[in-house]
């Protein structure tokens, strides 16, 4: 089994534990269920900031700890200041380390857009995110159907999110086009060996409509490549490892975008 066929197995269990202890209809009474959603696309489209998405993650499994000890509400407040245009925060415990309140204190310190990033693989997910206040959720081809896209799709939209779909490869992306989804994430890090590979993105994102909004996701390291991936046709560039890794992450995230405008 590769690392995303145990997390997807762990997140069944994990899933059925939660459906017994809190109900969608305890779900549905969070004062952000019936909240509106900032928007992702605008908020990346913005021209005077770079559609950076800066992530708040602990850990991963291919690096083990990034940040131990990380702040949620220092780190993300501070990546917003710094000119991030939307927030990632990863919710899962037992392969990334999200600890129960960072999405909430993360949600609770910002106005802006929040990515919930997550493995989701039933609907009850799609719910619990928005009585989280996330903005959009992640689907990960990868780990689901085309008929199962859609239903999670649909769901996220009529709750009032967005939805943002990662894709690794040719077939993904194929059926990616075709897809009611808001954003197109190209993974630059193959799920299966955690090893980047850009070049791959580069000519997978080649394969889009040209109005579809296009992430850069993974190994997002300098400003050389941004500014590569930029010019093939990205609009977006969700940047965790990079930043969490430093002392001060916000500091990190702020110096990087004083370097893109030079």
């Amino acid at each position: 089994m590769t690392i995303l066929d145990t997390i997807v197995v762990a997140k069944k269990e994990e899933v059925a534990t939660k459906k017994k202890h809190s109900p969608i209809v305890e779900m549905e009474k969070s004062p952000y269920f019936k909240a509106s959603c900032y928007s992702l696309k605008e908020h990346i489209k913005d021209p005077s900031k770079q559609g950076i998405i800066a992530e708040f993650k602990r850990r991963s499994p291919s690096k083990g700890i990034i940040h131990e000890g990380a702040c949620p509400k220092t780190i993300t407040q501070g990546y917003i200041q710094a000119g991030a245009s939307v927030l990632s925060v990863l919710t899962d415990h037992s392969f990334f380390g999200a600890q129960e309140n960072d999405f909430s204190i993360a949600r609770e310190s910002n106005s802006s857009p929040i990515l919930r990033k997550e493995f989701i693989i039933d609907e009850y997910q799609v719910i619990e995110s928005k009585a989280m206040g996330a903005d959009a959720i992640l689907l990960i081809a990868k780990i689901l159907t085309v008929a199962e896209i859609k239903k999670f799709a649909g769901l996220a939209k009529n709750l009032g999110m967005e939805v943002f779909l990662e894709t690794h490869n040719e077939q993904e992306v194929r059926h990616a086009a075709d897809l009611e989804v808001d954003l197109i994430g190209i993974n630059n890090r193959n799920l299966n060996t955690f090893e980047v590979d850009v070049e791959n993105s580069i000519r997978l994102a080649q394969q889009l409509p040209p109005h579809v909004l296009k992430i850069a996701e993974s190994g997002i390291s300098s400003v050389p490549l941004f500014n590569t991936l930029k010019e093939n046709g990205f609009d977006g560039f969700l940047i965790g490892e990079y930043f969490m890794r430093d002392p001060q992450p916000a500091e990190k995230c702020k110096s990087f975008i004083q370097s893109l405008a030079v």
